[in-house]
């Protein structure tokens, strides 16, 4: 059997993944969807994996996006105001 093609029995657990792992595995799917040689059912099935995939992904940025922006303190330790990760000093 191909990997990625596994069973969902087969497949780890979404909430037991890092979150490099579940980028990779969301990565595989999108890579067979495209090439359009999975059987109709197999499809839905990867679809619905990849969205719980796609949504554990964004909820695991979006905290680390939360934590980024509460270490932004002014010079009183008091918020000074939210800033993005990759902003220039």
């Amino acid at each position: 059997m191909d990997e990625g093609t596994a069973s969902p029995a087969a497949q780890p657990e979404i909430s037991k993944m890092s979150f490099e792992q579940a980028l990779a595995a969301l990565e595989q799917i999108v890579q067979q969807l495209e090439r359009g040689d999975v059987p109709l059912d197999q499809s839905i099935s990867l679809y619905e994996r990849g969205e719980a995939l796609r949504l554990a992904c964004q909820q695991r940025l979006d905290a680390a996006q939360a934590r980024i922006e509460k270490i932004v303190t002014g010079a009183d330790g008091r918020a000074a105001a939210t800033q993005p990760f990759d902003a220039e000093s």
